[in-house]
């Protein structure tokens, strides 16, 4: 059992939200998939305007597989195809090893939250990602319901400390009222 220490009694809000890195950054993205130049501002801007800080989640498929994943021609296929073969890549021994040593680098960060007495919000997700997919992933060519490799990962290690902590997806061609009306009531 965590205990919970208190600290940090200054101006911070003590809430905070986990994004996917690519929400964050599109330039970490996979080739082809892109919507926004930078970040998806809309999203960022919501969670400044309700003073919740924002944890960047490293990108595991940059991580492990490189800015390319490992294709150059990745973009001339089409996503659920090329999401598909990366999902097998992340599953070979060595990337699948780095996997598992950032869910432990993010897990020491939830853990460091929880035991001051921060609140964390939610994980938010890329819905239809390999690996940051939360209600819909890529495998066997198509979107299809389900978790990616590195959130499926992390909501398993956060379950077994025993905390609870929403998990979300998101795409940039949601609905951004049907999305800010999902995470209100998580404010």
């Amino acid at each position: 059992m965590v205990r919970i220490m208190q600290m940090f009694a200054d101006g911070r809000s003590r809430k905070v939200v986990f994004l996917a890195h690519c929400l964050l950054n599109q330039n970490a993205i996979s080739d082809g998939t892109a919507v926004y130049p930078a970040a998806f501002r809309e999203l960022v801007q919501f969670f400044l305007e309700h003073q919740v800080g924002i944890v960047q989640l490293p990108c595991p498929e940059l991580c492990c597989l490189g800015l390319d994943r490992g294709n150059r021609q990745g973009a001339q296929s089409p996503v659920t195809e090329e999401n598909t073969r990366i999902r097998a890549a992340m599953q070979a021994p060595a990337p699948s090893r780095m996997l598992e040593d950032l869910v432990e680098s993010v897990m020491h960060q939830v853990l460091e939250y929880h035991r001051y007495g921060f609140r964390i919000i939610a994980f938010l997700g890329a819905n239809r990602s390999p690996n940051c997919g939360v209600e819909t992933t890529s495998d066997r060519n198509q979107e299809m319901p389900g978790r990616g490799l590195f959130l499926g990962a992390l909501e398993d290690r956060i379950r077994a400390a025993g905390l609870e902590i929403p998990l979300l997806g998101v795409k940039a061609s949601d609905d951004l009222l049907n999305l800010f009306a999902r995470l209100r009531p998580l404010l």
